[in-house]
């Protein structure tokens, strides 16, 4: 058969696609397991993880607190001031008032005096 170059039976055929899948088959297992193997997460790096979370959540708990406490404080301390100004307009009205009161008297005793 010179015109006809190589020729596979069916059995050789078959062998040789199964040789090939079961390479394949391998080649694939082991990257696999390359890769599960410099992918995997230890015990102690989850438990690390889990107590950051942890951390992580307590702290927004706090801040979330201090937050609230702040904005109280801040309240009472807006209400202090506006009761502070306002006790403090009513005081300089009562001086202006007791000025105006002591110049008026002021003025009677000169009148007095003088007359």
């Amino acid at each position: 058969m010179p015109g006809k170059g190589l020729r596979m039976n069916r059995t050789e055929f078959i062998f040789t696609t199964a040789i090939i899948l079961f390479v394949a088959f391998c080649v694939g297992w082991f990257a696999n397991w390359l890769v599960h193997r410099f992918t995997r997460v230890s015990q102690a790096d989850v438990n690390e993880l889990e107590r950051m979370s942890q951390e992580l959540h307590e702290a927004e708990e706090t801040r979330d607190q201090a937050i609230t406490y702040l904005q109280q404080r801040e309240a009472e301390l807006t209400n202090q001031l506006a009761q502070t100004e306002a006790e403090l307009a009513a005081a300089m009205e009562g001086l202006r008032e007791a000025r105006h009161e002591a110049e008026e008297m002021r003025s009677y005793v000169e009148r007095m005096n003088a007359g």
